[in-house]
C-alpha cells in the first residue's frame, strides 16, 4: 500500500492552455489497459528535458535528445508503457522513429517534432504496429482535462496514478502548472525509472527552459531513491505553452522568474515524493537530511549512503531502532577526512547520537516510538560547514522482492 498517498482528484489537475492529452488501449504488453498516451502541444510551445545518465539508455531517450538538440518546434509527445524499447539496438531506434513518423503523419508535422517515450520491460522488441494502430483512438481522445487519465496511462508497477497542480499569479495574470509522473522501482537519481511531464502556460523565454527543468529535477527527481538502481528510460520534460498574458520572463532572477522557479520546484517535489510513497513494497516514507557539510555534494554522499543501505532500509521496515547502521553508512560514504567525534544524529524529535556516540539520555523506547511511524525524518549533522541537502527514500520490504521477482510474468 502506498504511504499516505491517494490518487489525484481529476478536478484538482488544472488544464494548461495549449496542452491536450489523449489515452488509448494499444495492447503493447497486456490487453485491456491504458498504455498509450499522446500529449499534443499548440504551436509556439517550448520544451526542454533531462534524461537518464545510464550509458545504456533506451532508443526513445536517444531520439528525444536528438530532437531537442535540433531545436525542433516540438508539437507532441507519445508515451507507451509495457515495453521500454531499451537494449534493442538499431532495431529499437528504427521502431522509435517509426512511432514518431506515424504520429507526425496524423498531425501533419515533421517526425523531429515528436518526442517518444517508453517504459516497461527491457530488451524486448517494441510492438510498433500496435502503437500505430492505437494512435487514432488516442488522438480522438485528446482533451485539455485528461491529466488524471494520462497519469493512469503511464503507470507500470505503480499502484496509484501521480499528479500535481497549482496556480500562481505572474504579472497580475493567472498561470497554471500541472504535471504527472510514474515510477515505483529502479529509482535512483540521475534519473530513475520514472517519467515526469510538467506543463505551464507561463510566458517564459524558451532559452530559460533548460535551466528551469534542470534545477527542478535536481531539487526533486534527483533527490529520490528507492533501490539504488538507475534505469535506462528516465525522462523529465518541462513544457511551456507561453500562452499566459503576462510580460515574457527573460530573467529567472526577476520577481516573476523566482516565483515561477519556486512553483515548478514545488510541483516537481510533490510528483517525486509521490513516487517514493508508492515505492515497490514501501511501508515507510523516509526523509534524510544531512547538514553541516562543507559542500552539498558531500552531504548528498552521506544521505545516499544511508538511503541505499539495505541494512538501514530493512531495519526501518521492521521498526527496529538499530540506528548504528545509519552511523556505519555515514562512515563509508566516502568523506575521507570525516571526524566521527563531531557527528550528531536525530530521529524525528529524538536526539540519538551526540559527538559521535550514543547520547546518554537516549532510550531505545524513544527510537522504537519513531520507527513505528509511517513517516520518519533522519537528520545527520556533520559539523564541517554550512551546506545541507535532503533525500527522500522508503524502506525495503518482503513485497519489494516479490514484485520484482514476478515483474515479467
Amino acid at each position: 500500500m502506498p504511504v499516505n498517498l491517494t490518487a489525484p482528484n481529476p478536478a484538482d489537475l488544472h488544464p494548461v492552455p495549449g496542452v491536450k492529452l489523449g489515452i488509448a488501449q494499444a495492447g503493447v504488453r497486456k490487453a485491456n489497459r491504458r498504455d498509450l498516451t499522446v500529449i499534443a502541444l499548440d504551436e509556439g510551445s517550448a520544451v526542454a528535458g533531462v534524461f537518464t545518465r545510464n550509458r545504456f539508455c533506451a532508443a526513445p531517450v536517444q531520439l528525444c535528445r536528438q530532437h531537442l538538440a535540433a531545436n525542433a518546434d516540438i508539437r507532441a509527445l507519445v508515451i507507451n508503457t509495457g515495453n521500454a524499447n531499451a537494449g534493442t539496438g538499431e532495431d529499437g531506434l528504427i521502431r522509435a522513429r517509426q512511432t514518431c513518423i506515424a504520429l507526425a503523419r496524423h498531425l501533419n508535422v515533421a517526425p523531429e517534432q515528436i518526442l517518444p517515450f517508453s517504459t516497461g520491460v527491457i530488451m524486448e522488441t517494441l510492438p510498433v504496429e500496435r502503437i500505430e494502430a492505437g494512435l487514432p483512438a488516442a488522438l480522438a481522445d485528446l482533451q485539455a482535462d485528461h491529466w488524471a487519465t494520462a497519469a493512469e496511462g503511464i503507470m507500470t508497477t505503480d499502484t496509484l496514478p501521480k499528479g500535481a497542480s497549482r496556480q500562481i499569479t505572474l504579472g497580475g495574470q493567472a498561470v497554471t502548472i500541472t504535471g504527472i509522473s510514474k515510477g515505483a522501482g529502479m529509482i535512483k537519481p540521475n534519473m530513475a525509472t520514472m517519467l515526469g511531464y510538467l506543463a505551464t502556460d507561463a510566458n517564459v523565454a524558451p532559452a530559460l527552459l533548460q535551466a528551469l527543468v534542470t534545477e527542478a529535477a535536481n531539487a526533486s527527481f534527483n533527490r529520490i531513491t528507492i533501490d539504488g538502481d538507475t534505469s535506462t528510460n528516465d525522462s523529465f520534460v518541462l513544457i511551456a505553452t507561453r500562452q499566459a498574458r503576462h510580460a515574457e520572463i527573460t530573467d529567472l532572477d526577476s520577481a516573476d522568474g523566482q516565483a515561477l522557479r519556486a512553483a515548478l520546484i514545488a510541483v516537481s517535489q510533490q510528483l517525486a515524493q509521490a513516487i517514493v510513497r508508492d515505492g515497490e513494497g514501501a511501508t515507510k516514507f523516509i526523509t534524510i537530511t544531512v547538514e553541516g557539510g562543507r559542500t552539498e555534494a558531500e552531504c548528498a554522499q552521506a544521505a545516499y549512503a544511508i538511503a541505499h543501505s539495505p541494512l538501514v532500509k530493512t531495519a526501518f521496515f521492521a521498526s527496529d531502532p538499530n540506528l548504528g547502521r545509519i552511523l556505519a553508512a555515514v562512515g563509508y560514504a566516502g568523506i575521507d577526512d570525516l571526524d566521527q567525534s563531531l557527528i550528531e544524529l536525530h530521529l524525528d524529535d529524538v536526539h540519538v547520537v551526540t559527538k559521535g556516540g550514543r547520547r546518554p539520555e537516549y532510550t531505545e523506547a524513544d527510537g522504537q516510538r519513531v520507527m513505528k511511524q509511517s513517516e520518519i525524518t533522519i537528520r545527520v549533522g556533520l559539523a564541517r560547514g554550512t551546506a545541507t541537502t535532503t533525500v527522500w527514500t522508503c524502506d525495503l520490504s518482503h513485497d519489494y522482492v516479490t514484485i520484482n521477482a514476478d515483474y515479467r510474468s
